[in-house]
């Protein structure tokens, strides 16, 4: 049996290239805006201050910072909430690298924010139905089944470690690539 000391804290993995771009595009978008309206088209104040918000309330409510694992349960941290998942509600973890994302949910479709930092919110999946989704890379994945609830998919930093902490009660089947 594995004793557990103390919590172990994994912020977001770090933006892959690709959402990295997109975001500094997006990121642009409120900036033309001010520029457009500064240079005298007035009206662009509103989108800009519109989209501003927008972008705020998605890196405030949407985009977690950190997850916490803790003895009984696995925290998950966003700057204006927290959601506590009980670790015996977990019945599996395992980290996914693309091909076997694609081959375990099948096709999907994103319902929630996108683009701005990652894809968060739901995923609804072929094979899975809906799949709550924190992603910020386009690899390093972390598949979380729940017992009775939906799945998570999460980019935790330094996956290999997430799934070695969060898998270490008994009960928790865990699996990585070597």
């Amino acid at each position: 049996m594995t004793t557990y000391v103390s919590s172990r804290t994994f912020r977001l993995a770090p933006m892959s290239p690709i959402i990295l771009v997109v975001t500094l595009v997006l990121l642009a978008l409120p900036v033309g805006f001010l520029v457009a309206a500064m240079a005298g088209a007035r009206f662009h104040v509103v989108p800009c201050f519109m989209v501003t918000a927008f972008y705020t309330w998605i890196w405030l409510r949407f985009r977690p910072s950190r997850f916490v694992v803790h003895e009984r349960s696995l925290d998950v941290i966003w700057p204006l909430k927290r959601r506590e998942i009980a670790r015996d509600s977990i019945s599996g973890v395992r980290l996914l690298d693309r091909e076997e994302l694609k081959q375990e949910i099948g096709w999907g479709m994103r319902i929630g924010a996108g683009g701005l930092g990652g894809g968060f919110g739901l995923l609804w999946t072929k094979r899975h139905g809906f799949v709550r989704m924190y992603v910020s890379r386009a690899d390093g994945f972390i598949w979380i089944d729940r017992k009775n609830s939906q799945p998570w998919l999460i980019t935790p930093e330094q996956p290999e470690a997430f799934v070695r902490a969060l898998s270490s009660s008994p009960g928790i089947p865990h699996s990585f690539q070597d």
